[in-house]
C-alpha cells in the first residue's frame, strides 16, 4: 500500500489553520506542511519571538499570535481578537512530565495546559470553525484508568507520568463529547484526534526528572521517528474524509511509527458518560460553556 504523506494534502488555498504550540516540533512541521498546501497558517504560541522565527520557515502565508494555554485570560484575549473563518483548529501544544506546578489559574500544569486550555480555546472559537477541530493526544492515555474526578490536580501526591496520561485521556474524551455536541447542534464541523507515535521533538527534553530526560534522549535517537513523520497523523486527521471522533496514529508496531491510519483507544477513552462528566467538570473549572444549541 502507498504510504500517506504530506504531499497528498489537498489544495488549501483560501483556508486558515490555527495551530497551538507551532513554534517547534510537531506543530511547526504541521504548519510548514499546511503552508506548502496553500493554507494561511496562524502560529498560536506563548513566545512570540520564537514564533516569528518559526514562521519564517513556513512557505506561504503565516502569522504569529500570542497564546498562553496556561492562562485563561490569554485564551480569552486570543479568542476575542479573532475575526474570520478557521478551517482547521489544531490543538497541538502540550507539556510533558514537568516538575510539579500549577497554571496561572491554579490547575495542575499538564491537565490545565493540555486539556483545559484547549477546552477553553475550542469553545471560544468554535463559532468560527468551518471544518475540523483536531486535538493531539498520546498513546500514553493508556497509562491511566480514568480521570481523577475528586482531585485532577494530584494534590499532595504528584506523579508527572500519570498526570500526563490523564491529560491525554482527557484530550480523547473531550474529542468524543465535542463531536456529540456538534452533531446534536447540526454542525458539519468534525472533531478528531491524533497521536504522533514516538516522535523525536524537544518535548521530551523538558521532563523534570533528569534520568527520564536522558532515557528519552536515547529513545529519540534509537526508536523515535522524525518530527516530520510524527506530524502526519495530525495532518491526516485535519484534512482527510474520516468520521467525527476518529483517532489517527501510526500504523507500525505498537503505533510507535509508520503511516497514519485510524487507531483504537482504551475503554476509558471511549466512555460517553465519562466524556460528558469531564465536559461538565471542565465547564465548572474554566467558566466556559459550549455556545451552540441543540438543533430542533
Amino acid at each position: 500500500m502507498t504510504r500517506w504523506t504530506s504531499d497528498q494534502l489537498p489544495n488549501l488555498a483560501g483556508k486558515t489553520a490555527v495551530i497551538t504550540g507551532a513554534n517547534s516540533g510537531l506543530g511547526l512541521e504541521a504548519a510548514q506542511a499546511l503552508g506548502r498546501a496553500g493554507a494561511h497558517v496562524v502560529l498560536a504560541v506563548r513566545n512570540v519571538a520564537k514564533g516569528e522565527q518559526a514562521a519564517g520557515s513556513v512557505h506561504g502565508s503565516a502569522e504569529v499570535r500570542r497564546l498562553d494555554l496556561g492562562d485563561l485570560a490569554s485564551v480569552h484575549e486570543f479568542a476575542e481578537a479573532w475575526d474570520g473563518e478557521i478551517a482547521m483548529l489544531i490543538n497541538n501544544a502540550g507539556v510533558m512530565f514537568p516538575p510539579e506546578g500549577l497554571t496561572r489559574d491554579g490547575f495542575e500544569i499538564q491537565f490545565g495546559t493540555n486539556h483545559l486550555g484547549h477546552f477553553a480555546l475550542t469553545n471560544l472559537l468554535i463559532g468560527h470553525v468551518t471544518d475540523r477541530v483536531v486535538t493531539v493526544s498520546s498513546s500514553l492515555h493508556r497509562s491511566v484508568k480514568g480521570i481523577r474526578w475528586e482531585d485532577p490536580n494530584f494534590t499532595g501526591a504528584y506523579d508527572p507520568q500519570k498526570a500526563y496520561g490523564q491529560s491525554k485521556l482527557a484530550n480523547l474524551l473531550f474529542t468524543l463529547e465535542l463531536q456529540r455536541r456538534l452533531s446534536e447542534a447540526g454542525s458539519a464541523v468534525r472533531a478528531t484526534a491524533a497521536h504522533p507515535g514516538y516522535a523525536a521533538t524537544n518535548l521530551q527534553s523538558r521532563a523534570g526528572n533528569s534520568l527520564l530526560r536522558r532515557l528519552m534522549a536515547v529513545g529519540n535517537l534509537i526508536v523515535a521517528q522524525p518530527a516530520q513523520a510524527g506530524a502526519l497523523p495530525t495532518l491526516f486527521a485535519a484534512t482527510q474524509d474520516i468520521p467525527g471522533a476518529s483517532y489517527v496514529g501510526p500504523d507500525g508496531p505498537f503505533e510507535l511509527r509508520g503511516s497514519p491510519t485510524l487507531v483504537g483507544r482504551t475503554q476509558a477513552a471511549s466512555d460517553p458518560e465519562a466524556a460528558q462528566r469531564l465536559w461538565t467538570l471542565s465547564e465548572h473549572l474554566t467558566g466556559i460553556t459550549f455556545p451552540m444549541t441543540e438543533k430542533s
